[in-house]
């Protein structure tokens, strides 16, 4: 089947209507269930998608399975050169994909091209690890013997990603897993699975071997279900909500599946009475807004030093005010929520916070009239709480609203923060370097973000502590997470 998604001219005339990418082919899409792709901005219908069934999901772990003997006896330097050669395809083609991730998923354009050239870098990153691939030879009780540790493929990989990111997080997942030898079964998200099928394009294009990377589509509690509970997956890969992340270890559960969960977080963005001001509204802004608040590691819950707070506010709130708000195709700061059904649900957490007692510093809320009558649109909104039981500085928003609460001093912000079910993200800003030092330890988040805003490095390790996940993402520890081990004691007496 010819397909080309991603050219200059998406969207086309009429909305596209796309099949599944399996065993090196094209399925049709005739004749079948189809989920169709909105576009957030305008609720313009932009494609269509075949809704997977369990027997979809079957026939591409059996194909990537077929194809795991002999991909992981390839050099990793060639399984690497591949990679590398799709991180340069996404290169090329990346204001065709930046287009289409605007479009399936509302986030301004700008923001998009960072997240196609995330992705490269991911791919690129993974590639360059074919080198560092190392085992250990061990002196042994015994004479005459050695003991061998040597790392190994999983065999297939399956890849659960969210709509938030949904190119960059599916190459995170896709680089590694192959350039360790394992194979792919990407599951792209049902909200935004054109950049999943364009991706799976261009690895055609590049001339991956079949059943190496294979895309479905449909919905998470069945085709991905049937993924997760196939006896072939070696390894389950995937981010996206906490509760999905529950169903997906009990689907597990009974094969003993290796699951690596990146989930929900409630990142506390402490600020004290010696930070500096001005660096952390900015920060502060960044890390809550970006992609309309809809970043696992936004700033959830704002701890503000009484000395400083109400200047802080006033920065935050002009801040917030001055952002610009409308077609994620132009040159603006927030595009629209990804679907009604989430937006609501952030102005559900607007509504019982300010039942609660929460003080309305800055009422934006929904849009829904003139320009903003179609699509899924939020203004920001600022709350000011005196405790930390209200629901909007309890349970993710994951949108445009920014909690506010006084403390006095560094032990209660570090008390208060801790005080949650998740564990993914934290911000602290004071030029104390004591407290720098201290934070590490007393912060119980897997990734801490000191005197900056938010955004991870290649290089480094992306993880979760309690309900937000297990096994992480990025840099040598996140890569060793797609090869298990195993010990050989090598005797010659």
């Amino acid at each position: 089947m010819d397909f080309k998604l991603f050219d200059l001219t998406f969207p086309h005339s009429k909305p596209v209507t796309l099949g599944m990418y399996v065993d090196g082919k094209w399925s049709e899409a005739d004749h079948r269930p189809l989920i169709e792709v909105e576009n957030p901005a305008d609720e313009t219908i932009i494609g269509s998608i075949v809704e997977g069934t369990a027997d979809d999901a079957s026939m591409a772990i059996e194909a990537a399975h077929r194809a795991s003997t002999d991909w992981a006896k390839y050099p990793a330097i060639e399984r690497a050169k591949l990679v590398m050669a799709l991180a340069r395809k996404i290169e090329t083609n990346r204001e065709s994909l930046a287009n289409i991730v605007t479009l399936e998923q509302g986030k301004p354009l700008s923001q998009a091209r960072g997240e196609i050239d995330a992705a490269s870098t991911f791919l690129t990153y993974a590639a360059e690890q074919a080198r560092r691939i190392e085992g250990d030879i061990l002196e042994s009780d015994n004479a005459n013997e050695e003991i061998h540790i040597r790392r190994h493929p999983y065999g297939v990989v399956v890849g659960l990603t969210a709509w938030n990111y949904p190119l960059a997080l599916a190459a995170r997942k896709l680089g590694p897993a192959l350039v360790a030898g394992n194979t792919f079964v990407l599951m792209a998200h049902e909200n935004t699975p054109l950049s999943g099928l364009a991706m799976a394009q261009l690895a055609h294009d590049v001339g991956f071997p079949r059943g190496v990377f294979n895309c479905i589509t449909g919905r998470g509690r069945v085709a991905g279900q049937a993924m997760v509970e196939h006896p072939l997956t070696g390894l389950v890969s995937m981010t996206g909500s906490t509760r999905a992340g529950k169903e997906i270890y009990r689907a597990a559960a009974d094969q003993i599946k290796v699951i690596r969960l990146e989930l929900g977080g409630k990142a506390p963005f402490i600020v004290m009475e010696d930070a500096n001001v001005d660096a952390a509204v900015a920060a502060a802004v960044a890390a809550r807004y970006t992609n309309c608040g809809q970043i696992c590691t936004c700033n959830e819950r704002m701890f503000l030093h009484r000395s400083i707070a109400n200047e802080f506010l006033d920065k935050f709130v002009a801040a917030s005010q001055a952002l610009t708000i409308g077609d994620p195709m132009s040159d603006v700061d927030i595009g629209p929520k990804i679907s009604r059904f989430e937006r609501d649900k952030v102005a559900d957490v607007i509504a019982a916070s300010v039942n609660a007692g929460a003080e309305v510093l800055l009422s934006g809320g929904v849009l829904s009239e003139g320009r903003f009558s179609k699509g899924h649109w939020m203004a920001p909104t600022v709350l000011s709480v005196k405790d930390n039981q209200v629901p909007a500085i309890r349970d993710e928003v994951f949108g445009p609203v920014a909690v506010a609460m006084t403390v006095d001093s560094f032990e209660e912000a570090v008390a208060l923060a801790n005080d949650t079910q998740y564990g993914l993200s934290a911000y602290l800003f004071t030029s104390d370097y004591r407290r720098l030092q201290r934070a590490p330890y007393e912060l119980k988040f897997g990734e801490l973000y000191l005197n900056r805003t938010n955004g991870e490095a290649v290089q480094g390790f992306h993880t979760g502590w309690g309900m937000s996940g297990l096994g992480g993402e990025d840099g040598q520890y996140g890569f060793d997470g797609y090869l298990r081990k195993q010990t050989s004691y090598l005797n010659w007496d």
